[in-house]
């Protein structure tokens, strides 16, 4: 008697389990992805700018007032008229009013120039105006008005000669610019794409068998500007048979010679000797203070703040060595600092 009612009560639970379950399935299944975005959630997120300048908020800004805004907040990492490549390649230069006229840049097509600018290479205003609204100032993306947006790209069109001094930019006057830029006709050989009346812009070879193996190398990375980033050989883990170039050195014969100069280098331990120059001098000399501050917080951190949060850490030289040649981010912030392996350790 006590073992039947046992089974009938096993049997019970089993069956009010099997129906929990299903319940909460049902409830599970019944769940929806979300609810649809309000038209205020749609509007934040769609600031886009395209090239027909849909989605242009109405709006104005000025030359002086984009300098103002320019001098506080884009000179410590462009330079006071866009010129400078310490932090990031130039915004302004190498374009002439021949370019504004023809609507290509000359100089794209030569080697006369050592860096391409932003204004040699913009063909839409949308562009411009769009990066600086959704990713500047670099430290804080986003917090510039339309005013303010508006005035930088008037203020950075004025740096270029295309615009004078006291031009006020607005989503009126926006197209007659469009039609100044030095590069508007240099990204495309045919206007349109469903446009196929002509040949396409890309002229390709119909060879497939016996074709010609020739190939002619019209461009390469100059040896001068192996280690423009620094030696990669110590910015890459090694993981698996993944080896970082030594930039240091001419550029190695076969795979094996590369890998053992890898190895080699990233052995080096980093030194402690003081070279005896004065430290802002050094700070100037590497472009330290184009993002740090001494006692103020730029794009990086202040030079107060690092000494203030290491100072208690033990073998902090060669700690902070290892990270200013490693570069990297989170400690500080999102925004990641460049690695400084060209900077010798003395110097650091």
């Amino acid at each position: 008697m006590f073992k039947f009612r046992s089974e009938r009560l096993a049997l019970v639970a089993r069956g009010l389990s099997l129906a929990a379950l299903l319940f909460t399935s049902a409830i599970v299944f019944a769940q929806t992805p979300g609810r649809p975005a309000t038209p205020a959630e749609i509007k934040a997120w769609d600031i886009d700018v395209r090239p027909d300048f849909k989605g242009l908020p109405a709006g104005s800004g000025s030359v002086a007032k984009g300098q103002q805004v320019w001098e506080a907040q884009c000179e410590s990492c462009h330079g006071a008229f866009g010129e400078s490549n310490e932090v990031f390649t130039p915004i302004v230069g190498h374009t002439t009013k021949s370019d504004m006229k023809s609507g290509r840049v000359a100089t794209l097509s030569k080697a006369t120039v050592p860096q391409r600018t932003t204004l040699m290479k913009l063909s839409q205003l949308s562009t411009l105006w769009d990066y600086i609204n959704r990713a500047m100032p670099w430290n804080a993306p986003k917090t510039l008005t339309t005013e303010e947006v508006y005035a930088v790209t008037a203020y950075i069109l004025h740096l270029g000669d295309i615009v004078p001094s006291d031009f006020v930019l607005s989503d009126k006057n926006v197209r007659d610019v469009q039609a100044l830029l030095p590069n508007r006709n240099g990204k495309i050989a045919k206007q349109f794409m469903w446009d196929v009346a002509d040949k396409p812009d890309v002229q390709g070879s119909s060879c497939r068998v016996n074709c010609d193996p020739k190939v002619e190398l019209t461009s390469r990375l100059p040896d001068y500007a192996r280690n423009a980033h620094g030696n990669l050989a110590e910015q890459m883990r090694l993981i698996g048979g993944v080896r970082g170039a030594d930039t240091t050195q001419p550029a190695a014969s076969s795979f094996v010679a590369s890998a053992n100069r890898s190895t080699a280098i990233r052995g080096k331990a980093p030194s402690n000797q003081d070279n005896g120059q004065k430290p802002e001098k050094l700070a100037q000399q590497h472009a330290c203070l184009a993002c740090h501050g001494v006692e103020n917080k730029m794009v990086g951190p202040s030079l107060k703040d690092i000494h203030a949060k290491y100072k208690s850490v033990g073998d902090s030289v060669a700690l902070l060595v290892s990270k200013i040649k490693a570069g990297g981010s989170g400690v500080w912030g999102n925004v990641p600092m460049p690695a400084q392996a060209h900077v010798p350790d003395a110097d650091i």
